[in-house]
């Protein structure tokens, strides 16, 4: 059906993984959203701690609320094991979370699903293109707070596909790029399974894209780095030599690193990298909550603070921060035409 949410609160009694697709699309549209259950799913748990929808887990004044959403989808279980063909399981890079940044490959390995393992940061609207049948396994991990182990994310993949399903294991960005899906694929061929990688549009680049922004640019840099800020510099696993890349002349864009962003500014300027060098942080790129910090080496910690930013962002450190468009050649960043279909059951308040 079609319902325009834009600005209207809008009350969802569902915290099942399915319910996350139609979240998902409410918060594009604009929708002020509360999920009201007693537990929710990690997906959804995660949107409420970035504070784009409120959890209630005691019941609440349906009255308030503008639009009832009282059942988005039916339950479902497993898919029957199938034991007349082999099971398979298909890795999907969806991208940075707008659904229109699937590929055409990606959308018919949903659409195919038996099973879709999904992680936190994977487009959840795309689940909308699934089958009603097919099961839905969140495997989101909180930063610092509920988590799904690579360990137990593996024995799913294998278990599923073993009983003769088709297992598309939903990812953001690439499955390749800080995504894990290498050891995802080697897990799956020690146990005899088949894999199929559907590659996704990098949010390393993506990110810095839609915010105006791009990684290179001819005649000021000729290449761009990307890093993990997962661990900071001086931490006994990290990799990277921060004073290589201050040297580097290169474009340095860092995934998961807001957390660790004061101790990379740091390492960067100690090992000589200009404290004015232009910096961007873009946050929930290709999302309606997308927001967008310029600043510098030496200051954006600051103004990344002060403007209250969180992860997920991409930060990107170089002098191409410092473009921008002219307005007559501003061209649009958004992917896809903004729907007003909502897949879920409505039920006006009383």
């Amino acid at each position: 059906m079609e319902l325009n949410v834009t600005g209207r609160r809008v009350l969802v009694l569902d915290g099942g993984p399915r319910a996350v697709a139609t979240v998902a699309a409410l918060l594009r549209e604009g929708a002020a959203v509360t999920v009201a259950a007693p537990t929710v799913c990690a997906a959804l748990e995660d949107l409420a701690l970035r504070r784009r929808l409120v959890w209630a887990t005691q019941p609440v004044d349906e009255s308030r609320f503008d639009v009832v959403l009282r059942a988005v989808a039916p339950p479902t279980a497993a898919a029957p094991a199938r034991t007349d063909r082999a099971g398979h399981v298909t890795l999907v890079g969806a991208g940075p979370g707008d659904p229109g940044l699937v590929t055409v490959a990606g959308r018919a390995a949903i659409e195919q699903a038996d099973v879709i393992v999904a992680d936190r940061l994977a487009p959840w609207e795309a689940l909308a293109w699934a089958r009603p049948e097919a099961e839905v396994v969140d495997v989101a991990k909180i930063p610092y707070g509920r988590s799904t182990s690579q360990e137990e994310i593996n024995r799913l993949l294998v278990e599923h596909a073993r009983a003769g399903r088709h297992v598309v294991r939903l990812k953001g960005g690439d499955s390749y790029v800080f995504g894990r899906g290498f050891e995802e694929v080697v897990a799956c061929a020690d146990a005899g399974i088949a894999t199929t990688v559907v590659p996704g549009v990098t949010s390393s680049v993506a990110g810095p894209e839609l915010a105006g922004i791009p990684v290179t640019h001819r005649g000021l840099v000729q290449g761009f780095t990307v890093v993990s800020g997962h661990v900071p510099p001086g931490h006994p696993d990290s990799s990277i030599d921060y004073a290589a890349l201050a040297r580097s002349g290169t474009t340095l864009v860092v995934l998961m690193g807001v957390r660790t962003l004061p101790a990379i500014a740091e390492a960067l300027i100690a090992a000589g990298l200009d404290e004015g060098t232009p910096c961007a942080v873009v946050a929930d790129a290709s999302l309606a909550s997308q927001r967008v910090v310029r600043s510098t080496l030496a200051r954006v910690v600051a103004d990344t603070a002060a403007a209250g930013i969180g992860a997920p962002a991409v930060a990107v450190i170089g002098r191409v921060a410092a473009l921008e468009p002219r307005p007559a050649q501003a061209i649009a960043t958004v992917a896809t035409p903004r729907s007003r279909s909502i897949p879920a059951m409505v039920v006006p308040p009383c």
